[in-house]
């Protein structure tokens, strides 16, 4: 379906933008992620790119599944109705990977973000916007070490497979040794809610709960509050307008920030920049979207722009 406002008046390169041998024509461009239903996490990656649709006049087709045989097919489903670009997240490069590759070897200009930082370019995808998840993992270890408030961390994994998450936690351990990985369905958030508790019972050295999305931070915030005993600090990845209030209450220490508005954005408007005026951005190497923290410090200032799903 059109995500974007239509218009009849042709691409934005008639409002004075890039040149074109193509000048007037409409784009489409096919946004494929792993998102996984309940995940409000997406809703900015899909604000960014509607943005940037509506701006460029570009007919964008988001579809998600956070299978990864399903979401190879909606890949080739891509291909197959001749998009003019794509733009795809690797969380599950082996599988999503080689059906990429074969939109660029027809000719489909390919985006990677978000996710498959170290694998996009081994399918012939020449640009790539996200975090650095390993070195997003290492800052927010470094921090905790810095802090030193000592004991064991869990991270908690929340989609078994996901490449992105699994460097996370491996790069906050390599900062932060005393650190054990917790792996949980994030489908579930009433079950995360429990496995948390019920680890913060059995292990009161812990910490620290470093948490991989904004969802199950407030679920190891009710955990950690039933359980009334720990004095576990939490951390997380990826920011919304409730873990916003909790940072600016207190309840959670701070937010590593991908900017997933951004990754949406940009994945768009490269893809038009190369179809109107065959730019590359990056050189081949990814564009950093974080990492980018977010604390009492700053939160004042951008508490705002995540209750209007833009941070």
């Amino acid at each position: 379906m059109c995500l974007a406002a239509c218009s009849s008046k042709g691409g934005a390169q008639n409002q004075g933008g890039a040149a074109s041998g193509d000048a007037g024509k409409r784009y489409t461009i096919a946004m494929i992620t792993h998102e996984q239903p309940g995940d409000f996490f997406w809703d900015k990656i899909r604000s960014g790119a509607e943005a940037a649709a509506k701006h460029l006049n570009v007919d964008l087709k988001y579809s998600n599944n956070n299978d990864a045989g399903q979401q190879a097919t909606l890949v080739q489903n891509a291909i197959d109705s001749h998009v003019d670009g794509i733009a795809v997240t690797l969380a599950f490069a082996d599988q999503v990977g080689p059906a990429a590759q074969k939109a660029v070897q027809a000719g489909i200009p390919v985006v990677a973000f978000n996710s498959g930082i170290s694998d996009y370019q081994k399918y012939g995808i020449g640009m790539y916007f996200g975090s650095d998840e390993d070195l997003a993992g290492q800052s927010a270890g470094q921090r905790m070490t810095q802090a030193g408030a000592g004991g064991k961390a869990i991270c908690v994994v929340q989609e078994q497979g996901s490449v992105a998450l699994e460097a996370r936690c491996a790069g906050v351990k390599k900062t932060f040794p005393n650190t054990e990985n917790l792996q949980v369905n994030g489908a579930d958030l009433p079950s995360v809610q429990q496995t948390i508790g019920a680890k913060l019972q059995q292990d009161p050295s812990i910490g620290y709960i470093v948490t991989l999305g904004a969802p199950i931070a407030l679920a190891a915030l009710q955990a950690k509050q039933q359980g009334g005993n720990s004095q576990a600090k939490i951390v997380t990845f990826d920011l919304s307008s409730d873990v916003a209030k909790d940072i600016k209450d207190g309840t959670i220490a701070f937010s590593i920030d991908q900017q997933p508005y951004v990754q949406g954005y940009q994945a768009v408007t490269s893809l038009w920049l190369a179809l109107t005026n065959g730019n590359d951005i990056g050189g081949g190497k990814p564009v950093l979207t974080g990492p980018s923290f977010v604390d009492n410090t700053n939160i004042g200032k951008i508490a705002n722009y995540a209750a209007q799903n833009t941070r």
